[in-house]
């Protein structure tokens, strides 16, 4: 019997077709790259002969053997990773991809893994593809939301990763479901004013929150914090920010000192209701940070954002009665006071009223144009 081959799938710069002696090199150099060494269970080191034997052997038998419909993705003319079905049986799937590095962010990837979907459900009768990665893989997590799978949580110890067992993200496509995102997701922002800079928080940040959270100060208004605070919690803080920008229910930022990128403080908007009618304002400072209007002014950049690029209605923020730094940078940003909520806030004291302020778009936009 003849072998088989895969289809050849093509739309416009994008082809999925069987692997080939030309696309060896360009697996290797893609087991090459760090973050295929990070999320994938690639061998390190990774050889020419490994990257032949998976090319020219492993990918073809699965064909053959009917257990994984894998395909090169070549793009623009030239090798972009490689992406597969993993057969299930009982129409069941899992989809699995790695692109070349030259190809992200070039959108290459979601057109060839849309083809190889389509292809999936209408060639094989698919009923359900599944998604999993591992916890943090935010890429792969990001392209399978636009993709249209749903994110069904996280299976704890669940994927092999050179001799561990790690945590998976999971998520799910039915053949009828529309192949469009479920939720909103978030995209990160950079603001820039004159003494501040809000970026996204990054991993080496971690010394610097802790510092700010164990501060005494910091924990007199922020009592609920982990205690004693340490670098396990800083990063766990870290890595909840680009969860509650994939839920779509806020959007955080480092403040940053602008000639050194030294965080400087914390602000966020969060709470967000599915119709952005309104949000909440968060924020703290590092001690060494206090004093120098840096909060004010970065509350104000985090303003304009919520209103003139999400849209919101309004943004409200609680501060505790005692709190006069915290009431001041929002009365500094034309926030006003609405009532307390009494015990409404947990501080080095106990359960202390807390002040309601909140501003308008309308408002704000009155104040920004006077």
């Amino acid at each position: 019997m003849p072998p088989v081959i895969a289809p050849t799938l093509t739309d416009g710069p994008v082809t999925l077709r069987h692997p080939q002696e030309s696309d060896v090199q360009g697996s290797w150099e893609q087991c090459q790259d760090p973050l295929s060494q990070q999320w994938t269970t690639v061998p390190i080191p990774y050889s020419h002969a490994d990257a032949r034997d998976f090319i020219l052997g492993f990918v073809p038998g699965a064909w053959e053997s009917d257990t994984e419909w894998g395909f090169v993705v070549e793009a623009e003319g030239r090798y972009a990773g490689h992406i597969c079905l993993r057969n299930e049986g009982d129409r069941r799937a899992e989809i699995a991809y790695g692109s070349h590095p030259w190809v992200r962010g070039t959108g290459h990837m979601e057109h060839a893994l849309r083809m190889l979907l389509d292809w999936g459900f209408r060639e094989k009768d698919l009923a359900t593809v599944i998604w999993l990665a591992n916890v943090g893989n935010w890429a792969s997590r990001r392209l399978a939301w636009k993709l249209g799978f749903s994110f069904e949580g996280t299976l704890r110890q669940w994927l092999p990763h050179r001799g561990q067992l790690r945590d998976a993200w999971a998520g799910t496509l039915l053949a009828d479901d529309p192949r469009e995102p479920h939720g909103r997701w978030i995209d990160d922002a950079v603001l820039d004013g004159g003494g501040v800079r809000l970026r996204p928080f990054e991993e080496r940040d971690a010394e610097r929150v802790v510092e700010a959270c164990r501060d005494e100060r910091t924990r007199t208004w922020l009592a609920e914090l982990p205690s004693p605070y340490g670098p396990d919690d800083a990063l766990a803080f870290i890595r909840g920010r680009t969860s509650m920008r994939a839920a779509g229910r806020g959007l955080s930022w480092a403040v940053a000192d602008p000639s050194t990128d030294l965080l400087i403080g914390s602000v966020g908007i969060f709470d967000l209701p599915d119709d952005l009618a309104f949000g909440e304002v968060g924020y703290w400072v590092h001690p060494e940070a206090r004093g120098r209007g840096a909060m004010t002014e970065a509350v104000g950049l985090v303003l304009r954002h919520a209103f003139e690029v999400l849209g919101l209605q309004r943004v409200k923020a609680y501060a505790a009665a005692d709190n006069a730094a915290s009431r001041h940078v929002l009365e500094a940003n034309g926030l006003t006071e609405h009532g307390v909520e009494r015990l409404g806030t947990v501080t080095a004291d106990g359960r202390v009223d807390a002040v309601l302020y909140d501003v308008l778009r309308g408002e704000w936009a009155r104040r920004a144009a006077g």
